[in-house]
């Protein structure tokens, strides 16, 4: 079963996060629930789940961002692509991928971004598989520090 998050899968998402670069499940503050209710009230904001076993196994953010060009279509931006290891190579993460791309289309997007930070082959073929090209554009990213 894939669907969007639900208020109830806040400490279930957060433990498949250790599998993507977090090393510790955050704390449960004011300030995580304030974020997550956010998440969950914007409608240009997908977290997709795949479930399997009534549990959460795989997952993908899909945001919606509205824009002045391309005939005022907005684009969609992917991130936290994330699949328990137990999991892997089932096809769920690709599932998830292609939720997010019917949500992209329903909303007139006319393209769909992702960036990954693995240098491993394995990964990008499996993007590539997933319908994303690594030819047509070059990404750049420039860290920010905390603001603590």
């Amino acid at each position: 079963m894939i669907r969007e998050a639900q208020e109830t899968d806040l400490k279930e998402l957060l433990h498949l996060y250790l599998y993507l670069h977090e090393t510790a499940v955050p704390e449960m503050t004011e300030h995580l629930h304030q974020t997550w209710q956010s998440i969950l009230e914007d409608k240009n904001h997908h977290i997709i789940v795949k479930l399997a076993d009534h549990r959460i196994v795989s997952s993908c953010v899909c945001v919606i961002i509205p824009n002045l060009t391309r005939n005022i279509r907005p684009y969609a931006l992917i991130e936290n692509v994330v699949t328990h290891p137990e999991h892997r190579r089932k096809g769920y993460a690709t599932a998830c991928l292609h939720y997010a791309k019917q949500i992209a289309e329903a909303s007139n997007c006319y393209k769909i971004m992702l960036l990954t930070g693995s240098k491993q082959e394995v990964t990008h073929r499996f993007y590539a598989n997933a319908g994303f090209n690594g030819a047509d554009k070059t990404a750049y990213i420039q860290w920010l520090e905390s603001a603590k």
